[in-house]
């Protein structure tokens, strides 16, 4: 407790994973959510909380884990020279083209193995999870980015 005032005292700020991955979940949850009543979309309702959420937190966690083990260790790193928006921008695609993987694999492997034919949320799954992997992306590298960049000139 008392490291944490003294960090706070210098102006230095902790990038901490879990208090990303929920907000990266409850974010476009909320937000899917509020969609789904306004429109009365049921499928959109159901998504907001499974696939656009959880798809969001787990490549939160994943992007997470990765910058703050490697991203945090290169002192000369390329993602602290750029400029902060191209850094965000170049992981929004990354997500984004690994929620579109994911979602190919997913829908491929399931229509495979079951028929998928009266699941609905399976044909959610194209849109959700690239947008989703977008929207983590964004989130995460954004916040790490700042805190680290703002602990660097302290």
């Amino acid at each position: 407790m008392n490291k944490m005032k003294n960090a706070e005292k210098l102006g230095t700020r902790k990038f901490v994973l879990w208090r990303e991955v929920v907000m990266a979940y409850v974010s476009p949850a909320l937000m899917a959510g509020i969609g789904g009543l306004i429109t009365g979309d049921r499928g959109l309702q159901l998504g907001a909380l499974t696939t656009i959420g959880g798809t969001s937190a787990l490549i939160a966690l994943m992007l997470g884990l990765w910058l703050r083990t490697r991203g945090g260790s290169m002192d000369q790193s390329w993602m602290l020279r750029v400029p902060h928006l191209l850094v965000v921008v170049i992981f929004g695609l990354g997500g984004g083209m690994l929620g579109l993987v994911a979602a190919w694999a997913i829908s491929d492997c399931l229509s495979s193995m079951i028929s998928i034919g009266h699941m609905a949320w399976v044909q959610r799954i194209p849109i959700d999870f690239p947008l989703s992997g977008v929207i983590a992306s964004v989130i995460i590298t954004w916040r790490w980015r700042k805190t680290v960049k703002s602990n660097r000139q302290n």
